[in-house]
């Protein structure tokens, strides 16, 4: 009789299973059907990358730089297009593009793609790809740590940073319990096919009320960025494997920033409660010679939408200091 139990247990669960794994693949073709690329796909490095790549329609220099803005964890390029195209586009070349693995791009099967530098080096590949000889590289959050490592490694490509609440050194805990999990090989995938959907789902409007805290969410902002292409299975354990490893990556890479020498910019609201902005934002302004840090008072996580006009201005400052810089010395 017991074993007849365990059987019929062992039955459903299986069968629960393959319900729920059927749902998150009908509800991901869903999402994407409502959400297609916004853009246009490039082979770089062995990987399909999705990028938007916006022309300055007014006369630039030949070494004028780009704009390059890097999204950051659970998000796409579409945060970052929302948040500055009305504000900068035609002025500068505007460039962006969903990391490796989220959004449209692909992921790849290099296990070390999940650490910022890896990142870095594929973004930098891009620029070379589509022709940019220097940008300003805006990287918010977890962007922020691709940013310092392109500063770090490619100092070729960068010509000024600019930093919006930005993950760049390692802090004290750990991570949520679902990026543990998902990060874990099988289960992790398993676990992505069969709960994240419903419970992403059910969790989404309150997850994203938690990382605007204190400021409002844009109104429309769910829709307008496709926050929903984060649940599709493969993204959400791409995420979850950047999210899981970047503590580590940071204690590493961090050592380096003192190596930074381009015009730079670090904004930082004072009430953000999803990164130790001190311990980031100030360790930025410490560790790098000549950066600037602005505080933004009573602003959360998300200071490119609530504190836009601020930002925008900040990124215009770091592209005339970096122009100056490449007339100088001409």
């Amino acid at each position: 009789m017991v074993l007849r139990m365990i059987g019929l247990a062992a039955g459903g669960a299986v069968v629960l299973a393959f319900l729920l794994a059927a749902y998150a693949s009908v509800k991901s073709s869903r999402i994407e059907a409502e959400h297609p690329p916004a853009g246009r796909f490039v082979e770089v490095a062995g990987l399909r990358l999705h990028y938007v790549d916006l022309p300055a329609t007014v006369p630039q220099a030949d070494d004028a730089p780009a704009i390059l803005f890097v999204h950051g964890a659970s998000a796409n390029l579409k945060d970052s297009l929302l948040a500055f195209r009305a504000a900068l586009e035609g002025r500068h070349r505007l460039i962006f593009v969903d990391r490796p693995g989220h959004g449209y791009s692909e992921r790849g099967a290099n296990p070390g793609i999940a650490a910022p530098a890896a990142q870095a080096a594929v973004l930098a590949a891009l620029l070379d790809r589509i022709g940019v000889r220097r940008a300003v590289v805006v990287g918010h959050s977890w962007g922020g740590a691709v940013a310092a490592a392109m500063g770090v490694l490619r100092p070729d490509r960068v010509a000024g940073l600019v930093f919006v609440a930005a993950a760049t050194h390692p802090w004290p805990g750990g991570v949520e319990w679902y990026y543990r999990v998902a990060a874990t090989p099988i289960v992790g995938t398993l676990f992505a096919r069969t709960l994240v959907m419903p419970i992403g789902m059910a969790s989404r409007d309150a997850g994203l009320k938690s990382v605007f805290d204190p400021n409002p969410e844009p109104d429309g902002y769910t829709g307008k960025v496709a926050v929903d292409l984060l649940f599709r299975p493969p993204e959400f354990v791409a995420n979850a494997e950047d999210v899981f490893g970047l503590n580590a990556n940071l204690a590493i890479q961090s050592r380096r920033y003192g190596e930074i020498r381009v015009p730079t910019t670090i904004l930082s609201g004072n009430k953000d409660s999803v990164v130790y902005e001190e311990l980031h934002s100030g360790g930025l302004a410490r560790d790098i010679p000549g950066s600037r840090l602005i505080w933004l008072d009573g602003v959360g996580h998300m200071p490119h939408h609530a504190a836009g006009e601020r930002v925008v201005t900040a990124i215009e400052e770091v592209v005339d200091l970096a122009r100056g810089r490449a007339v100088a010395s001409r």
